[in-house]
Formats: structure tokens, C-alpha cells, sequence
């Protein structure tokens, strides 16, 4: 139990005290603190401050005492004790009805009484009943330790918690994802109204007393007319990695509730599920390594055979016997991010890892969402995933469209480029359908530029564009037709390449082709000119179109050693 005004009236030396007001809320007023004061009253008195005064300087004029007992009423003090006899003989009228209107307590005592003694009496009570809270918090540390030594569930231990602050509680993760409940938060408690997402993206909250630093730590969050505490837990960086809500009894003001022992409680609370979630977090992330390697050696086919893969996915929590189609992403804007939030974090690798971890998220979300099984890792700059089909029909435009629309929301500005190859059910086929998702994702970014999806079946001439360009005479004779036109542009700033592309495209129509590009005829013509003459190839030969086609193509896929950058 708190200490309580009434508890200092039954101390021997107050025998002769004398209550004025104030008499039927004896028990409900918490003492924290006990000074004595005269005028002025200013910023010296605390809340829950029971004040000891002789009205000196104010006694002889009831004007100047009544405004002092209402500064000392609005500091929202506990009781006023009176030392009656030299300065003040009896309490003013005015003065009991402005305690009484305010509920407020007010104490007579005799002069003879010395404050000191009262202040020794006070201090010692106050002392006693913080030691044995101390003693009793330090016994529920040692028991939350001996929980983490013996591995026991986060479960477990919110509901030891619950047992000594006798109120449910619930535990998240820092973006108030829900990683356990006390027992008596089961659906149909409280908690259901809650979205705790939304108790932590909420602007700053207030802590509970900031004036206290025993309350510094604590937040309060208003919902639905009911009040939650939030206290923040701390790595040993002191970074936020959850947090811990509680949920207070609705007949109990917040500052009753967070007694010294609540508050020692909570703190070693705070502290055990740090260990235990950082201890949890490593095991997760050695976890999610060994998943992620697994799953590049899969691309990679480096698995000598079917079973010693299923053995490996069983362990792993894999089901390898799905058929599966692949997709690889390259996120293309990151580093350019970065550059403009850089201030807000240590280096690009930390952030990196943080951005990945995000979009690996969500595409987890979508997966579940769907109900399909995803594999999946980040390698030399590209997200690799296996994604469970369910038809011949292939779903990743689906998933893809769920994927991105869960990246809007979370990261607007990242642009994110994919290739999806076929879909294959043999485990020899996963290293097929990764080279076929990563040739999809190639030809997509070079032919369409960043931020398209491209499908493996779609790409069939570029893929036939791609085999002639692996013959060294064809690389010369494609970079020979081309490099004339790239040197010229470059120079020149004229884009020949994209005059070339629209004519082909109108069919050799000079009109339309000089709509489209918003060009003068005479401008159009003198292009045309020009590319005949650099290329030594002609526009109304049909065979010289053909190759110029040819060798554009090509070069705009990237599939060829030209020495200049390609124009997206």
C-alpha cells in the first residue's frame, strides 16, 4: 500500500493534530515528498507533496494567505499541515472554503511541534516501505533472470509479469507487431480494441509525470477513454527493438497505479525481454542465413542430388516438392536514397540492410496473404524468389501486383525492376528457372529501362537477338553499323538512334515520323541524311534497314561490347 496522508496522523507526534478539511480523503491522498514552505509558493512545491508551513509573511493578511494555500492547492500538493501559534492562531473562513471547494486537506498542529521532526518521521516511513519494495522487485528480478537462464517462452514470462502488476500486458516488436500476450489478454479482453501499429505511430506521447524522473521512462496513450502505458525496450545500443503496453485498471488514477514497486517491476520487465528478444533475434537471424544460403545454392544448382536437397529444405522448414516459379528483383534507386536521408543513419550498408529487411517483409505479407510458400534471399544486389504455383498459369504478375502495392504504402520511392522466369517442379529445374528470371530481368532493364516486370516467355526475339550476339562476327559487324551513330549523338546531343527507331517504326513514312518526334521535315530528311552517311548504309535498302534494325536492337539490350553507355 502507498503511504497516505492518514498514515502521518497516526504518527505519536502528530497526536495533537487537528484536521480541517479535507477529513474524508485522509487515505486517498499519496505522500511522496514532505518539505516545509513559506511565501512565495512559484515551482517549489511537487504534486503529492504534503507541505508543512508557519504562514509567515502572509498570516496577519487573509488575502495573502488564501492565495497562498491555492498556489500551494494548484501544485496539486497532498495536505497543508499548519503550525498554529506565532504567525497564524486559527485557519480564516475563506481560506476552509477555498480548501473544502477543492477538496483539499488542511492540517492543524501546535506551534510546538517542531517540522524537523515530523520531516525525520516522514522521510523514514517513506524509506522503509521504498526498501521493501526494492526487496520484493529485486526477488521478481532474480525470477525473470532464472526465466531467461532456463530458456523459458516470452509467454511465460509476460504472465509472471501480469502476476505481480495485476493487469494485462502485451509485448510487440518496434513496429507494434504483437509478439505475445498475458493469459488474460485473450480474445474478448480489452486488448481486441487495440491496434498497437497505430498506439506506436502516433505522434509523441507525454510521459506520464515528466516533472518525476522515476515516471521519465513511461508514456501514456489515450484510447477509447481508457488510458495505456507504454514503455520503451532498449538494447544494450540503446536503440528501441518493442516495446511493453499495459493496460491499468480503469478505477485507478495512473499516478496511483505506478507505485515504486510497479515501476521497479516494469523496469526489470523491460530488461529481461530485451535479453530475450535479443537472444531470440540471433537465433532468427542464424536461422535466416542458412534459409537464404540454401536457397542460392538452390539457384545455383549446387545440390548433387534431389534428396540431399529435401533433406536440407525439410530442416529449413522448406517444401521443395511444390512447384514453384522463380523472380529476380533489382532494386534500382537505393543508393540514390540514401544520398538524400544519409543524415539519419550510420552508413549505406546499415541502411541497406534495413531497407532489404523491409521489402523482404512485405513480400513475405503478400505470400501469406495469398497463401503461398515463398523462398527467397538477397545476393549480389538481386532478391531472389521461388514462389509456390498452383496451375500452369503463371501467378507471379498477381503476387508481383500485391508486393508492390504493400511497397507504396511502406517505401513510395523505390523503384524495383523483375524479371520472372518459367515455372519448374523438378529441383534440377530451379537452377533453369533462376537463369531464366535473371535473363528476363537483364533484357527488361536494358530494353525498357528500371521499374518493369518482364517474363521469360515474352523475350523470345530478344533471346534470339542475344544468341547472335555471341558470335564474334556479328559483334563486329553489329558495333561497325552502330558505333558511327553513338559517337555522332554523343558529340552532337541529335539522337540519331531514336530518329532511326521511330522511322523504322512508322514504316519509313517521312511525315508521320516527323509528327512524332515534333520535327520539321526539312530537320527529319537532314537526319536521315545523316545516318546513311555515317552508317554507309541505306534507309530504302531493304537489307541495310534490316542490319541497322538489327545491330539498334541489339546494342539497346546491352548484349554487345560497345564502349559507350546505353541511352534508357
Amino acid at each position: 500500500m502507498r503511504f497516505a496522508v492518514g498514515d502521518i496522523l497516526n504518527f505519536k507526534i502528530m497526536k495533537n493534530a487537528r484536521v480541517r478539511t479535507g477529513g474524508n480523503i485522509l487515505n486517498e491522498r499519496y505522500v511522496q515528498w514532505i518539505s516545509a514552505i513559506e511565501m512565495p509558493v512559484e515551482n517549489f512545491v511537487r504534486k503529492n507533496e504534503v507541505v508543512l508551513s508557519t504562514a509567515i509573511g502572509c498570516g496577519h493578511d487573509i488575502l495573502l494567505f488564501k492565495k497562498f494555500v491555492e498556489d500551494i492547492i494548484q501544485s496539486e500538493a497532498s495536505a497543508l499541515i499548519i503550525a498554529l501559534g506565532r504567525y497564524i492562531y486559527d485557519v480564516p473562513k475563506e481560506v476552509m472554503e477555498l480548501a473544502e471547494k477543492h477538496n483539499f486537506i488542511i492540517i492543524e498542529i501546535p506551534w510546538e511541534i517542531r517540522f524537523a521532526t515530523i520531516i525525520e518521521d516522514v522521510l523514514r516511513e517513506l524509506n522503509d516501505r521504498q526498501f521493501k519494495d526494492r526487496e520484493k522487485s529485486e526477488k521478481v528480478q532474480q525470477e525473470l533472470l532464472k526465466l531467461i537462464l532456463k530458456e523459458t517462452s516470452l509467454n511465460e514470462i509476460s504472465g509472471y509479469i501480469q502476476k505481480h502488476i495485476g493487469c494485462p500486458l502485451v509485448i510487440t516488436d518496434r513496429a507494434g507487431i504483437i509478439q505475445d500476450r498475458a493469459e488474460a489478454c485473450k480474445p474478448g479482453a480489452r486488448w481486441k480494441y487495440y491496434d498497437m501499429k497505430d498506439c506506436i505511430s502516433t505522434e509523441k506521447t507525454p510521459a506520464v509525470l515528466p516533472q518525476d524522473p522515476m515516471f521519465q521512462k513511461f508514456h501514456l496513450i489515450e484510447r477509447k477513454g481508457e488510458s495505456i502505458l507504454q514503455l520503451p525496450i532498449l538494447k544494450a545500443s540503446g536503440d528501441i527493438q518493442g516495446y511493453l503496453f499495459v493496460l491499468p485498471p480503469n478505477d485507478l488514477v495512473i499516478e496511483e497505479f505506478l507505485n515504486q514497486y510497479r515501476v521497479n517491476v516494469l523496469e526489470h520487465s523491460a530488461t529481461t525481454i530485451a535479453l530475450w528478444l535479443s537472444r531470440q533475434n540471433a537465433i532468427e537471424e542464424a536461422e535466416m542465413r542458412l534459409r537464404s544460403d540454401f536457397v542460392l545454392e538452390l539457384a545455383k544448382g549446387e545440390f548433387s542430388s534431389r534428396e540431399q536437397a529435401e533433406s536440407r529444405a525439410k530442416l529449413l522448414g522448406f517444401n521443395i516438392k511444390l512447384p514453384y516459379v522463380c523472380i529476380a528483383g533489382y532494386p534500382e534507386n537505393l543508393a540514390l536514397l540514401f544520398k538524400k536521408r544519409k543524415q539519419h543513419y550510420a552508413s549505406y550498408e546499415h541502411w541497406l540492410d534495413s531497407m532489404i529487411r523491409y521489402i523482404e517483409e512485405e513480400i513475405y505479407y503478400a505470400a501469406q496473404s495469398l497463401k503461398k510458400e515463398v523462398m527467397m534471399t538477397y545476393q549480389g544486389e538481386k532478391l531472389i524468389l521461388f514462389v509456390e504455383i498452383t496451375s500452369n498459369e503463371n501467378p507471379a504478375h498477381h503476387f508481383l501486383d500485391l508486393v508492390e502495392r504493400r511497397l507504396r504504402n511502406l517505401l513510395p520511392d523505390v523503384i524495383i525492376s523483375w524479371g520472372i522466369g518459367g515455372h519448374q517442379e523438378e529441383v534440377t529445374a530451379f537452377k533453369k528457372g533462376f537463369d531464366q528470371a535473371k535473363t528476363a530481368l537483364q533484357i527488361g532493364r536494358n530494353k525498357k529501362g528500371a521499374g518493369h516486370r518482364v517474363l521469360y516467355e515474352n523475350t523470345k526475339v530478344d533471346r534470339v537477338l542475344l544468341t547472335l550476339a555471341q558470335n564474334k562476327e556479328m559483334k563486329e559487324i553489329i558495333v561497325s553499323a552502330i558505333e558511327p551513330l553513338i559517337q555522332y549523338d554523343q558529340q552532337r546531343t541529335m539522337d540519331l538512334i531514336g530518329t532511326f527507331t521511330a522511322y523504322n517504326e512508322c514504316h519509313g513514312n517521312v511525315s508521320q515520323t516527323a509528327r512524332l518526334l515534333n520535327l520539321h521535315r526539312q530537320s527529319l530528311l537532314y537526319r536521315l541524311r545523316k545516318i546513311e552517311t555515317l552508317t554507309g548504309l541505306s534507309l530504302i535498302d531493304t537489307d541495310d534497314l534490316f542490319l541497322l534494325d538489327l545491330s539498334i536492337k541489339t546494342w539497346k539490350l546491352g548484349l554487345t561490347e560497345a564502349r559507350y553507355p546505353i541511352n534508357s
